[in-house]
């Protein structure tokens, strides 16, 4: 039986996966940025224009989303530290997507190399 670590090591061995020196360009570049981390990670701070799809979700979006399910659209994933993104990647190159990049480090290295971060703004109750 494979482990978690197992699989993304496997997965990252079938994906294009990039690092931070490419990185902002290719969200720049990008048709879509999809955060595949839980809304509340997404909520603390994400890429800016980044969408959230959480991984559990990512397969049932695109595949009922018109707007995301053309297969030659240029598609950048994250993730906190790129294990999540690595798999949905996967889970995209076998959906047919041709163009899927995933952030090595993820959401954790961008921050560290004090790229730019969006906060949503949210009410506030008081």
């Amino acid at each position: 039986m494979k482990t978690a670590h197992e699989l993304v090591v496997e997965a990252k061995q079938q994906i294009a996966e990039i690092g931070l020196d490419d990185a902002e360009l290719a969200v720049q570049r990008a048709d879509v940025v999809i955060d595949v981390r839980e809304p509340d990670e997404y909520q603390s701070g994400h890429l800016p224009g980044a969408i959230n799809i959480p991984r559990g979700m990512l397969e049932f979006r695109l595949s009922n989303d018109d707007k995301l399910s053309a297969r030659d659209l240029n598609l950048v994933l994250y993730c906190k530290t790129s294990g999540r993104a690595a798999l949905s990647a996967l889970s995209l190159k076998a959906m047919g997507y041709l163009h899927v990049l995933s952030i090595a480090g993820g959401f954790d290295a961008w921050v560290n190399a004090d790229k730019p971060v969006t906060h949503p703004n949210l009410p506030d109750f008081e």
